[in-house]
């Protein structure tokens, strides 16, 4: 099986040019990411969203000397282990998890040599010479270890105010020669918890200054933006989607792929560029997918393509989302609807029509319409859909039959070709001749919107504490990591999330053939597992 990176957070930050293909698409958002305004960046889980902010991180950090903009990159992905008594805990960690993660990159881009005395006020109190541990580095690993202990309070004495963090930033650019601090926020808002949403886009907007550029990667779906953030006017929104009709699609998507198969794996390639094409259309714009049913497939050949497709699309993307309802029980029936009305509605509704137009040589279609008024229970259903990259939103504000307005979407070409009984014989036509504008409409009263307008057992605001323990007590199989790092997790008896999660490097070079190197590989793909795992 070809040795992939699923994961940004497995590509060393230096490296990460080595990887980055450059698409018109790509190169707009890297710019926008760089530049003064601040830039959300929207996009499915696997879409690339972290690479392109490790890519202008790197790109700030090589022009530094000259530009005198200096980069932070902050990963949000712990916010899922924040069970504090701090009704604040939220926006407290985020403040003390930023600090840290500034000076920490100001220290390893040695800028602290002399250490300036407004470091202090940002770390929460006295810096050492050699800078070490800091009262905000406490505070954020407390509240992320809040997990283990629930019903703890957290000590936040120190942690500075918003105003205290903005001055400080502004005294260590003048000291520091440096004209501008921009903020790179990965996994910034989870779609689940709509009051992380609100006090991170409080945050968000609390944090403009003239010394300050705040970017950050959301999933589709996030909708609360609080109450002083107005998304068209505090920040330019930009969505990573991969356009699947661009006729440079194929060609960009086998870019990626080159960048990390080996010689053997691009002659499959080269040999079976249609079922090549055929994969790359499946992953519908996402490297991740594309990678991982690749990797199902390294002879490129149909038997294997046609049994990767159907395996993956089929059984494996829809058990993940299933998954999603055990993990935040509120959800369950917008979720199990989502899944019913696309395979149940959607997908045999498209299906039916590409028959038909394969059969005349007409245009194809993979796209539905969903009527603006449509029931906010089934939007939101979309929404979960949309993040676990089972429907791409496409267009909104399109006119359907009869004037009416509301928007459009496009269905996982994968989830699409999987009900086809030999994907490789037919579904690459599908592919080639699709247009947007063939779209099944799905009026403001739909029938099949009935189970779910109907049904009592929503509640979004459901135990997020419980599900987060439950979640810890699964099995460590559910994790997404090899099969050879699974073994050795249960040669340690590391049997249960939780048990992953308090391992350290130690414990797990106790397995054979585990030393210090494999010891952190293991541990960083375990954790990051773990992160994604229970953020949903």
């Amino acid at each position: 099986m070809p040795d992939f990176f699923f994961r940004t957070e497995d590509i060393r930050p230096d490296e990460v040019l080595d990887y980055f293909v450059e698409t018109n698409k790509d190169r707009q958002i890297v710019d926008a990411l760089k530049n003064r305004n601040p830039t959300i960046l929207i996009g499915s889980r696997g879409v690339g969203k972290s690479f392109l902010l490790r890519v202008a991180q790197k790109e700030l950090q090589d022009n530094f000397e000259s530009d005198r903009v200096f980069p932070v990159y902050i990963s949000f992905v712990r916010s899922s282990l924040l069970i504090s008594t701090d009704p604040d805990q939220f926006k407290h960690w985020m403040l003390a998890r930023i600090c840290s993660s500034i000076i920490r990159a100001l220290n390893k881009a040695g800028l602290l040599g002399g250490v300036p005395k407004s470091i202090n006020l940002l770390a929460g109190g006295q810096v050492s010479p050699t800078v070490g541990i800091t009262r905000v580095d406490r505070i954020a690993d407390a509240y992320e270890n809040s997990w283990k202990f629930p019903e703890s309070s957290v000590d936040i004495d120190g942690l500075p105010s918003i105003d205290d963090f903005k001055d400080s930033l502004e005294d260590l650019a003048d000291t520091l020669n440096i004209r501008r601090f921009v903020l790179f926020i990965d996994e910034a808002a989870h779609i689940f918890l709509p009051e992380q949403q609100r006090q991170f886009f409080t945050l968000y907007r609390d944090l403009r200054s003239h010394c300050i550029t705040c970017n950050a990667a959301v999933y589709p779906g996030v909708t609360s933006f609080g109450e002083t953030f107005q998304p068209v006017h505090d920040a330019t929104m930009l969505s990573i989607d991969r356009d699947v009709l661009s006729s440079d699609y194929v060609d960009n998507m086998r870019e990626i792929v080159q960048k990390q198969a080996d010689s053997s794996l691009l002659t499959q390639i080269a040999q079976y560029g249609k079922n090549f094409a055929i994969l790359a259309y499946a992953a519908t714009g996402n490297p991740r997918l594309l990678l991982k049913t690749l990797a199902r497939a390294p002879k490129v050949n149909s038997q294997q393509v046609n049994e990767a497709i159907r395996e993956f699309y089929r059984t494996e993307i829809w058990a993940e989302h299933s998954t999603l309802s055990e993990k935040y029980a509120g959800h369950k029936a917008l979720i199990d609807w989502g899944r019913d009305f696309i395979e149940s509605t959607v997908v045999p509704d498209l299906k039916g029509k590409n028959d038909q137009y394969l059969l005349s040589e007409r245009a194809t279609t993979a796209f539905f319409w969903i009527h603006r008024d449509t029931p906010e229970v089934v939007k939101e259903a979309l929404r979960v859909l949309a993040y676990t990259g089972i429907v791409v939103e496409h267009a909104v504000g399109i006119k359907a039959s009869r004037g009416e307005i509301g928007k459009r979407y496009l269905v996982n070409l994968g989830c699409l070709f999987a009900h086809e009984v030999a994907p490789t014989s037919s579904v690459f036509e599908i592919a080639k001749a699709l247009t947007p504008k063939r779209m099944t409409e799905y009026g403001a009263n739909h029938g099949s919107y009935r189970p779910l307008t109907e049904s009592t057992s929503i509640n979004i605001n459901q135990g997020i504490a419980l599900a987060l323990m439950a979640q810890l007590d699964k099995p460590a199989y559910v994790l997404d990591i090899t099969p050879w790092q699974k073994e050795k997790l249960a040669e340690l008896g590391l049997s249960t999330v939780r048990d992953v999660l308090n391992a350290t490097e130690e414990r797990l070079k106790e397995a054979n053939y585990v030393g210090d190197v494999r010891a952190r590989r293991m541990r960083n793909a375990a954790v990051a597992a773990v992160l994604e795992y229970l953020s949903g």
